[in-house]
């Protein structure tokens, strides 16, 4: 591999022109397509095969008037006053009469003839019923209907929106996420010891990730995509890209300290070696993620594959435009203390030359020295951290996660003062009776509204709604537990198993659906695929690190720290958003089970950037034993010359991550802090903390592999040993373009 990829980056260094326009022209055209011809993304997270989603499949097909998005118009009097009196009934009816008048708008309930105020008169609502999904309705509609609103706010009321056509979007490019870009570069400039150097890697990073997230634009056109997808895809495309430009970058730098290193050879050294951890760490992001279509749910496997599309981009980006740029920039990129003329390093402190990554190679030598005291400590850790994920509850975000100061969530809270817990967790059952005799309809339907109402956990049973030929009935369900409440859950359970007989047994087909319905049957489709999504990554972890280490004790030390990582990371996810620590600090509007796909995301995304971590520092380990046949050596060696560089990668990674965590979409905040904290665990505790170690521990052992098994492994050459000599510096005239003051780089 090294070989190829020597050839692919002095290729892409000569021919840096070439490769240069290639990038420009991908871009633009990524974004003219993304920009011009992007598609609509959806809120909603349908799962073909499970229960709601079939009830909500047969509303679509049969009566589409019940299938319809929904705006939930919430109205609370004044203190003092109440929705009967003559003011705030005039002003009500206006804002109605505005409403049903918005493009879309098919039936307008009203709270005044329907009853659905509170007992004490304060809080009503009222119910608009579009005519198509919630995820066609288009903005200019939605528009309207806040325009709506004015008769009723004019009056004194409190006027707010819940319903499915008011759930907002997911949104990128705010402060909190320029804020972690600006951290990004200020590491790098750090890490790097060069402004010219850090800016690089954020170039090129935002390249990869705009043709990534363009194009995942422009396809959603034709493929149906949660709004997270597009957020995911540029939350890890700038991350990992970033993260491999920097692995390229810092290891063509410190060839460049030697004076003698020619340029180009060193872009083309950088790129077989640093290249290869980049290849072998991207290719495991890719796979990892791909394999989140193995859960079977088709919102996942798009956003999978659209995080792996992105990390390609940055791979491919690494291994190309990467040795182009530092082709351009020359001799800029040397370090100072390597250049003509320059002082030799540590002149004038006689005996205390300073090495790059010194610090590193203290804390190599702490680990080495102390290695089960390190152990104990970091296990024993990472288990109490992991506690609170034995409490994990999974769920479907409602409008309590959303911004305390949003409409949607300052309707759930009026809805749940003046109407109980229970009326934000709201069901449906849908019957249908199209094989079930026309005369018996009626009783089969009546039968199924008295078993649910002789439950104790349901608070009401709305009036039944039927199609004209009256095949289809819908009955609404209000519960008396809020959609959290693990109550609620057993009652859907009850609900299926025990209330729909009288029209199973009369030969019709009934479904219990709803949001929180769908909630409950997410997660359980999910928690049925977990156990196979693991095994397929702990695999693939075993047989990449096996190619990569020719070792079996290294795969198998991987694969236990990225668990400690996983438990650790989802326990601190559980204690924040679901049990409610903290939650003023990350601006958590209210505690609830975490969005059932999180910790599948997290354990695929987080394994890739793991291996990364893994691979660049093991790497180094192994190629220093490969030549000296040191272990300990080995593992302070890997410490020393990676340490730096790992450390500033897992520090990119929490700045990019981190900035999401202040999103106002929930969902996207929890993946945020899923996240970073999760790579700040993997990164500093298990890979520069454990690994080092375990490896001191198991000595020469750590690298042995069975002879049968030697044999039949190929040999991949991540350390370089199949390149071609050095080539020495010539000297020549410096370019105008080199001819920059070193105060200025």
């Amino acid at each position: 591999m090294a070989k190829r990829l020597y050839a692919l980056g002095r290729w892409a260094a000569r021919r840096r022109g070439r490769v240069l326009a290639v990038w420009v022209l991908l871009l633009a055209v990524a974004a003219g397509l993304g920009i011009v011809l992007g598609g609509k993304v959806t809120t909603e997270f349908s799962v073909p095969g499970v229960e709601s989603q079939q009830a909500q499949d047969l509303l679509k097909a049969k009566f589409p008037q019940a299938a319809g998005g929904t705006a939930r118009i919430v109205f609370a009097a004044p203190e003092g006053a109440s929705l009967s009196g003559e003011k705030q009934r005039h002003a009500i009816d206006a804002t109605l009469t505005a409403v049903a008048a918005v493009p879309g708008v098919v039936n307008v309930s009203n709270p005044t003839t329907t009853g659905a105020v509170s007992r004490d008169g304060t809080i009503g609502y009222a119910d608009a019923l579009f005519g198509k999904p919630a995820d066609l309705v288009p903005q200019s509609a939605k528009d309207r209907l806040d325009a709506a609103l004015d008769p009723a706010k004019k009056a004194g009321l409190a006027v707010e929106l819940g319903g499915t056509v008011s759930t907002p979007p997911a949104e990128v490019g705010g402060p909190a996420e320029v804020v972690g870009v600006v951290v990004a570069f200020v590491v790098l400039a750090l890490a790097l010891s060069s402004l010219l150097a850090a800016g690089l890697p954020l170039v090129t990073a935002l390249v990869g990730v705009g043709v990534g997230v363009m194009t995942v634009q422009f396809l959603s056109r034709f493929i149906d995509m949660t709004n997270t997808a597009t957020v995911l895809a540029l939350m890890i495309g700038l991350a990992v890209g970033i993260d491999y430009a920097l692995f390229i970058v810092s290891r063509h730098r410190e060839q460049l300290a030697d004076p003698d290193q020619d340029v180009p050879d060193s872009i083309a050294r950088a790129t077989a070696t640093a290249g290869s951890a980049v290849t072998f760490a991207g290719v495991t992001v890719i796979i990892a993620l791909a394999a989140l279509s193995a859960a079977g749910i088709p919102f996942l496997t798009v956003m999978g594959l659209a995080a792996a599309g992105t990390v390609l981009l940055a791979v491919l980006v690494a291994l190309t435009l990467v040795p182009a740029l530092l082709a351009y920039l020359g001799e800029r990129l040397r370090p100072k203390s390597a250049r003509p003329g320059a002082s030799p390093a540590g002149a004038g402190t006689p005996g205390r030359e300073r090495r790059p990554g010194s610090w590193g190679l203290a804390w190599g030598r702490l680990m080495t020295r102390f290695p089960v005291p390190v152990l104990v400590v970091s296990v024993l850790g990472l288990l109490a951290l992991a506690l609170p994920a034995t409490g994990l509850r999974l769920g479907l975000p409602s409008n309590e996660t959303q911004p305390a100061a949003s409409t949607q969530h300052k309707s759930y809270e009026l809805l749940t003062k003046g109407f109980g817990p229970g009326f934000n967790a709201t069901l449906v059952v849908v019957v249908d009776s199209t094989r079930i005799p026309a005369a018996r309809r009626d009783s089969a339907v009546a039968g199924v509204a008295d078993a649910v109402g002789k439950d104790p956990d349901i608070a009401t049973v709305a009036p039944p709604r039927a199609t004209e030929d009256g095949a289809i009935t819908v009955l609404g369900v209000v519960p008396k537990t809020g959609p959290d409440d693990q109550r609620t859950t057993d009652l859907v359970h009850r609900l299926r198993d025990r209330a729909v007989t009288p029209v199973t047994d009369a030969g019709g087909t009934a479904y219990v659906a709803g949001a929180t319905a769908a909630g409950i049957d997410v997660s359980a489709k999910l928690s049925s695929a977990l156990p196979l999504f693991v095994t397929i990554i702990v695999v693939l972890a075993l047989l990449l690190l096996m190619l990569a280490f020719r070792s079996i004790l290294v795969p198998l030390k991987a694969v236990l720290g990225f668990l400690l990582s996983i438990a650790a990371a989802i326990g601190a996810v559980v204690w924040v958003f679901q049990d409610g620590h903290l939650t003023g600090l990350f601006q958590v509007a209210a505690a609830a089970p975490i969005a059932c796909f999180v910790p599948v995301l997290l354990i695929g995304v987080l394994f890739g950037l793991a291996m990364d971590y893994e691979v660049f520092l093991v790497s180094r380990m192994r190629e220093h034993f490969h030549h000296h046949r040191d272990a300990r050596a080995a593992v302070e060696h890997g410490v020393e010359r990676s340490g730096r560089v790992v450390t500033a990668a897992a520090l990119i990674m929490a700045a990019v991550f981190g900035g999401f965590i202040f999103n106002h979409d929930p969902t996207v905040k929890t993946i945020g802090f899923a996240l970073t904290i999760g790579v700040l665990i993997d990164a500093f505790v298990v890979r520069l903390t454990i690994v080092p170690a375990v490896l001191s521990l198991l000595g020469r052992h750590a690298w042995a592999l069975p002879r049968w098994l030697e044999r039949a492994v190929p040999n991949m050459d991540i350390e370089g040993d199949s390149l071609p000599p050095r080539t020495a510096n010539t000297p020549r005239t410096a370019t105008a373009s080199e001819l920059v003051p070193a105060e200025k780089i």
